[in-house]
């Protein structure tokens, strides 16, 4: 392969896959998937205890409104805690319930299993090479993804 083909093909190759990976372990999960901006929204929220509406949108690279609906929602679902800064009653500051912490728990052992039976099927020098590259992909992530 060239590497003018590389981006390309390495791109498409990680959107199919998350892509299969959430079709099949939603399936799996036997539960509804949520809209990706809100797996997105909580995956900032756990990283990230009690932080506020307008420092998620940051992260997220959106608008303040648009975190606020999406924390309406996940409130309503029972799946995100919000309550306000004690010390500036103007913030709102968010936290996973236990009801997300153990879907986001679930989901990932469901997709963990299917990612290690699909391991299992692949030849040895394939799962080597795997094994190999992961150590370059957070790097690889790190050069793509804005500073924080």
């Amino acid at each position: 392969m060239s590497t003018d083909e590389t981006p390309a093909r390495l791109g498409a190759a990680v959107a199919e896959l998350h892509r299969l990976l959430r079709r099949s372990t939603v399936r799996r999960a036997n539960r509804p998937a949520l809209p990706e901006a809100q797996v997105e929204l909580l995956l900032v929220v756990r990283a990230h205890p009690d932080i506020s509406v307008k420092e998620t949108a940051r992260r997220l690279g959106t608008a303040p409104n648009t975190v606020s609906t999406l924390v309406g929602d996940l409130a309503g679902a029972g799946l995100l805690h919000r309550e306000r800064d004690p010390g500036d009653r103007r913030l709102v500051l968010l936290r996973l319930t236990d009801a997300a912490w153990q879907r986001m728990a679930d989901y990932e052992r469901h997709r963990a299993e299917l990612l290690a039976d699909a391991l299992a099927a692949l030849d040895p020098a394939a799962r080597r090479a795997l094994a190999e590259a992961l150590p370059h992909l957070p790097r690889l992530a790190a050069l793509i993804t804005p500073g924080d």
